[in-house]
């Protein structure tokens, strides 16, 4: 790459019909209200060093808190510009979405440079990032959390029995009441996906294009078939990934994460395999995945050097997002089952997710934004027994991490409730909805893509690579999928059927 907004710093991957009256007019509106233009300037200073040698450029856009109310109370979008620098090649805008919900984009367009993508793209496209609606910079909201509260994150702890699930729900509940106790402002009932991707359709319009692009991925896939679904007229190309299946995520999206984990063990247990000389885990995957049921297990019963099963499980659950994970996972094995108390605090400490600290980190509002989106876009069952019918049939259909995914969340006592039904699927509109989707990925599995496929008839094509881990397009490293991916974006290029990317 020639152009200095395109000098690659070293790889690295930064690591989702009741009102239908108000969809259909939501596209007048934001063109009618929506300022003319964003004002351009210096992006806040963890932005730019995030990408010291790119002309990354931010500002904000202006939209309505309740889009019920568009004359009501307002709120700041923080979003973040990659410029083309070909205005004869430039098509238009690509919005980018990293996923969770509670991921800010604002350094996706830095990111994206960093690890390759290819330049017809940025000739192609103005990269846009955002902070989406209380995230970061965008009139962000916090349910508080502290190191001190037994709540270790959004992924829903091991439950060994149904005592452990009814010992959750206290701590959901406290949870979930912490959060209605931290709404000061009323924010938290309007951080939903349905009003992000009204959002997303007033920055386009605030950009002055006609048409926008986007690109999500995990939790970004529920967003841009909201997104595809409520603005069919004003999307353009659509490329979302790792797929959730659904415009939202719902029970049945977390409890996948089992059947996720299960498809993408086996790739972590022949690599173990591969090097049992060096780590000792088992000389054969399924000797492996025995030491993972060990080590869990005596985990579970007498915890050791600060982690505990379900600590354990969740830490494999997370390292089999990507191959550059195992090594670490090995070892933090290892230690365990050689009692190595120094190396079992580093390495837990350096893969387990980081908690907040007393003051409130990112990592807050983070969690924060998660719940808030994900409780509040569907109904979720309220009622204990629920939660412990479904983690023993889950423990025994998916025994590696079953009893995690269908644990009970604190959406089970949400105080704010639905303010609109969940985004419907529209699959009337233009096919420009290009699926992406390995086959084998622990926190979305290829079940999603091929639900989006199904419920996009119409509208999509499916590109399933026979890979390993959350991420394809650029994020990934198969050679077909990127073709087939930039061929999209870049030329405007659907495939005529789905399409299955080899191993490579």
């Amino acid at each position: 790459m020639d152009h200095k907004r395109r000098r690659s710093r070293a790889l690295a991957l930064t690591v989702v019909i009741v009102l239908a009256g108000l969809l259909a007019a939501t596209p007048a509106v934001a063109d009618r209200d929506a300022a003319s233009e964003v004002v351009w300037g210096a992006c806040p200073k963890d932005v730019t060093a995030a990408a010291p040698d790119l002309d990354v450029q931010c500002g904000t856009v202006r939209v309505p808190l309740d889009y019920a109310e568009p004359d009501g109370a307002r709120i700041n979008l923080m979003v973040s510009r990659l410029a083309s620098d070909k205005p004869k090649k430039r098509r238009g805008v690509l919005l980018l979405n990293p996923g969770g919900p509670g991921g800010s984009a604002l350094t996706m367009p830095a990111t994206l440079v960093d690890l390759g993508i290819p330049s017809k793209v940025l000739d192609s496209y103005d990269l846009i990032g955002m902070d989406t609606r209380g995230f970061g910079r965008s009139a962000p909201i916090d349910c508080k959390f502290t190191v001190g509260q037994d709540y270790i994150g959004n992924i829903p702890p091991y439950a060994v029995d149904d005592a452990a699930v009814l010992a959750q729900a206290k701590i959901a509940k406290d949870v979930a009441d912490q959060c209605a106790a931290n709404d000061v402002d009323g924010r938290m009932a309007h951080i939903t996906t349905a009003n992000t991707a009204r959002d997303l359709d007033r920055i386009r319009a605030a950009l002055g294009e006609k048409k926008a692009s986007f690109f999500g991925l995990s939790y970004g896939s529920a967003l841009g078939a909201a997104y595809a679904s409520m603005f069919p007229d004003t999307t353009d190309r659509i490329l979302i990934d790792s797929n959730l299946g659904d415009t939202a995520l719902d029970p049945a999206g977390i409890r996948r994460y089992a059947l996720g984990m299960e498809q993408t063990f086996p790739d972590f247990a022949k690599w173990a395999a591969a090097r049992h000389s060096s780590y000792g885990l088992g000389r054969t995957a399924r000797e492996v995945r025995q030491t993972y049921f060990t080590l869990a297990q005596r985990l579970d019963e007498k915890p050791a050097y600060g982690l505990d099963g379900r600590q354990f499980r969740s830490v494999a659950f997370g390292s089999l997002f990507g191959e550059r994970r195992y090594g670490q996972l090995a070892q933090l094995w290892e230690g365990i089952k050689d009692e190595d108390q120094p190396a079992v605090e580093r390495l837990a400490a350096k893969l387990q997710t980081p908690s907040p600290s007393a003051e409130g980190a990112s990592y807050s509002n983070s969690w924060s934004v998660f719940l808030t989106v994900t409780c509040n876009d569907v109904k979720w069952p309220s009622d204990v027994q629920t939660y412990q019918k479904n983690v023993a049939a889950d423990r025994h259909r998916y025994p590696l991490f079953g009893a995690a995914a269908a644990n009970i969340l604190p959406c089970a006592f949400w105080r704010f409730g639905q303010s609109e039904p969940q985004v419907p699927i529209n699959d009337e509109g233009p096919s420009n909805i290009l699926i992406m989707q390995n086959r084998r990925d622990p926190v979305t599995p290829l079940l999603g893509g091929e639900l989006f496929r199904e419920k996009f008839p119409n509208r999509s094509r499916l590109v399933s690579v026979d890979g390993s881990g959350h991420g394809v397009y650029v994020f990934g490293r198969n050679a077909c999928a990127l073709n087939v991916g930039t061929e999209w974006l870049a030329d405007g290029v659907m495939p005529k059927k789905d399409v299955t990317c080899r191993h490579d």
